[in-house]
């Protein structure tokens, strides 16, 4: 069996939900009832066949409403990996902290290119931090502060997961000075991210080696599940950009949030309106369970 979750940015009526039923039946999809997780918010309904063709079938069938299809067994996961920029928070740090020098302009044309997978990753990364050589150390902590937000309902995300015996995991090709606090006030068990090089108080221009990208990303995925014992199926992967395309296809559920079309593409499902607390709807979790 299969459950087709839709979940509304804003609103989710009993004609929406009919209204998928007729398509899913449209399309020869047989479904088997439907059970409410939190009323007009999100719905499960239950289907028997076909669900790839159920994901065609209601992807942007209903205005502001996401839709996960998915099997019925493992539906809850036991670790979390996470992107950070975009997808945890939401801006890419990188382009706030070229803005102190700036340059914010020039780095973020080449971080969208990036993140559309049309540069290679790790190169741009070189290229980026070089035109921040010289800034003051000090601009890290003033965009922390100034620019960055916790994207919505990333809290109740990692912390009901956790409180539900799941290992949490920040991943990022970003740095480990937004990284190491964003982990730590959203709840993750840790975070994985680069490290700018500084000396006198300033930036060298430079990330230690190694990079963490995109294998980095997978390999993180990998060997935290195989030290869980962990099959695929029990694990959530969620991100944005083309960096996050391995381990969202490693991921027994690999979700784009507010991702680019390449990432889209490669995800199990893709979240264009709610926010992130969809993904706790996703594993059946009802309202009254989540963790503020």
């Amino acid at each position: 069996m299969f459950i087709a979750t839709l979940i509304a940015a804003d609103r989710l009526s009993s004609g929406d939900v009919s209204a998928a039923e007729d398509a899913l039946s449209a399309a020869n999809v047989q479904t088997m009832g439907r059970q409410w997780l939190e009323e007009d918010v999100a719905c499960d309904l239950l289907i028997a066949n076909n669900p790839a063709g159920s994901r065609a079938v209601l992807e942007g069938l209903i205005p502001g409403v996401d839709v996960v299809v998915q099997g019925e067994a493992d539906r809850r996961k036991a670790l979390l990996v996470a992107d950070m920029d975009s997808t945890m928070i939401t801006i890419e740090c990188i382009d706030e902290l070229a803005d102190y020098a700036g340059l914010k302009v020039q780095v973020a044309e080449v971080t969208e290119l990036a993140m559309r997978g049309d540069l290679d990753f790790e190169q741009a990364l070189d290229a980026r931090v070089a035109l921040l050589k010289g800034l003051e150390e000090q601009a890290i902590d003033r965009c922390h502060a100034e620019r960055l937000s916790i994207m919505p309902g990333a809290k109740a995300l990692v912390r009901t997961m956790r409180a539900n015996g799941a290992q949490c995991l920040l991943v990022s090709g970003g740095f480990t000075r937004f990284a190491d606090k964003v982990a730590a006030e959203i709840g993750f068990d840790r975070a994985i991210a680069n490290r700018l090089e500084i000396e006198g108080g300033q930036l060298l221009g430079t990330v230690a080696r190694p990079i963490v990208g995109a294998q980095a990303k997978l390999d993180a995925l990998l060997e935290t599940a195989a030290a869980l014992s962990l099959p695929p199926e029990k694990v959530l992967a969620v991100g944005d950009g083309a960096n996050d395309i391995p381990m969202l296809e490693a991921a027994g559920l690999g979700v784009a949030y507010r991702a680019k079309p390449r990432t889209q593409a490669a995800a199990d499902a893709r979240l264009d309106h709610a926010d992130l607390s969809a993904l706790l709807y996703a594993q059946g979790y009802m309202r009254r369970e989540w963790v503020a």
